[in-house]
């Protein structure tokens, strides 16, 4: 069964798709032929003769040859499977277990797939794992969907199989995923065939994508098409995701690929993120900033400094004091003191989490900027309780100095009773 370029490029790109966890294969013992109950060893003896005579018996002992040839064949190519599988070199193995699919007919597979998992799935096979399933999936799609089902779950054997099948025959594919799923809710099918859409018919699996009701099914089948458009580029991938109705949509796609546009292009990712207001811009505009501020500080405080007030400018003055504040935390409080306006709690917590490595003493002093009384308590109770297990001697310094919740210091003095009573 050799595999198609188009489908062995698909194996190679569902290596790095995902987890699963293996099911067991379950397996059913031969039962024993019996004897009719009125047959004696008379009666056997003379069914013997006469299959002598009339060539049944020649036939039959031929048939038993045969299957006993073709049981010996299948046990040589699953040991020689499980020596391919066990080989130490990855790329010798691949070469390998490609030539070993050449060889596997419909009907083969099955059996190969089975003893491929009894010999356990680690990481460095999940790969290899790819490759069957998809060959598999090219030769019968059916009967591979219908073993993953009885015999896998959480869903990577059934995403590759129906990714595969969706390159050849999308239409087979679809009719197949309809027919097999019941009920109001997502079909666990579609993300699969979205996968294999994406690169031959992003239109159909954007029309299959949007079909889909709010889920994790249909955040999946969004994971699967998203890179497949970011190699398309920026533009084509902010022009794609703008044009989606479905807000919830628009907005889960633009909170995922923020991130990834934002390492080769931050200021058109903010400018994308400014021009289209909603969850994701309030939820990534400080992700982009740190980036940014990471690449070319200057660049991101001034793209800062002319946003006008509001929670964009807020949260891209958290980006910013976030990148610097491991390494220069003296330079983030700098920033908080000279734009107090664009300070809200969740900058404060920032800076004081990723400046309490190098300066605990300078983040535990700026907790007292946070307004909200529950979270500037807990933040007190986190910051100093982790300072006194790194450092106790430092940390009783600087409470006994300043003032906190006399509820924090509460907890804090029966935390320190605890820590002397067991000893540490």
């Amino acid at each position: 069964m050799k595999l198609k370029p188009v489908t062995a490029l698909a194996a190679l790109f569902l290596i790095g798709a995902g987890g699963f966890m293996a099911g067991r294969v379950s397996s059913s013992n031969s039962a024993a032929v019996e004897h009719g109950p009125g047959e004696t060893k008379s009666s056997r003896t003379s069914s013997s003769s006469l299959s002598l005579e009339t060539g049944v018996g020649t036939k039959k002992s031929s048939q038993t040859r045969a299957e006993s040839k073709h049981q010996e064949s299948s046990k040589d190519r699953l040991a020689r499977l499980e020596s391919i599988v066990r080989g130490e070199n990855p790329l010798d193995r691949n070469r390998a277990l490609l030539a070993y699919i050449d060889q596997l007919g419909p009907g083969d597979f099955e059996e190969a797939v089975a003893s491929f998992r009894e010999l356990g799935i680690t990481d460095s096979r999940m790969g290899e794992y790819s490759l069957l399933l998809t060959a598999w999936a090219q030769a019968d799609p059916t009967s591979a969907l219908a073993y993953a089902k009885e015999n896998t779950r959480n869903g990577f054997a059934q995403d590759t199989i129906l990714t595969t099948w969706a390159t050849t025959d999308p239409d087979a594919a679809i009719r197949w995923a309809q027919a097999n799923f019941e009920g109001d809710g997502p079909n666990p099918y579609l993300p699969g065939i979205i996968r294999g859409l994406s690169g031959t018919d992003p239109t159909k699996a954007t029309e299959l994508l949007a079909s889909m009701p709010r889920s994790e099914e249909r955040g999946k089948g969004l994971d699967f098409m998203l890179p497949h458009l970011l190699q398309q580029g920026t533009a084509a991938t902010q022009a794609w995701i703008t044009g989606i109705s479905d807000e919830a949509l628009r907005n889960g796609a633009m909170m995922r690929v923020a991130d990834k546009l934002a390492e080769n292009d931050p200021a058109g990712t903010a400018a994308w993120l400014i021009a289209n207001p909603g969850e994701a811009s309030q939820r990534r505009m400080d992700d982009v900033y740190g980036v940014w501020a990471s690449k070319d500080s200057q660049a991101a405080l001034s793209s800062f400094s002319s946003l006008p007030a509001g929670d964009d400018r807020s949260n891209a003055l958290r980006g910013v004091v976030s990148s610097v504040a491991a390494e220069n935390p003296k330079t983030a409080v700098s920033l908080l003191d000279r734009f107090p306006n664009d300070v809200n709690d969740r900058v404060v917590q920032d800076v004081v989490w990723h400046s309490f490595g190098s300066d605990p003493a300078l983040a535990a002093t700026q907790i007292a900027r946070i307004t909200d009384q529950g979270q500037r308590d807990q933040m007190y109770q986190r910051t100093l309780s982790a300072w006194m297990d790194r450092d106790p001697t430092s940390a009783q310094a600087w409470i006994s100095t300043n003032p906190i919740p006399e509820s924090v210091q509460t907890r804090l003095i029966r935390r320190q009773a605890e820590r002397q009573a067991s000893g540490q």
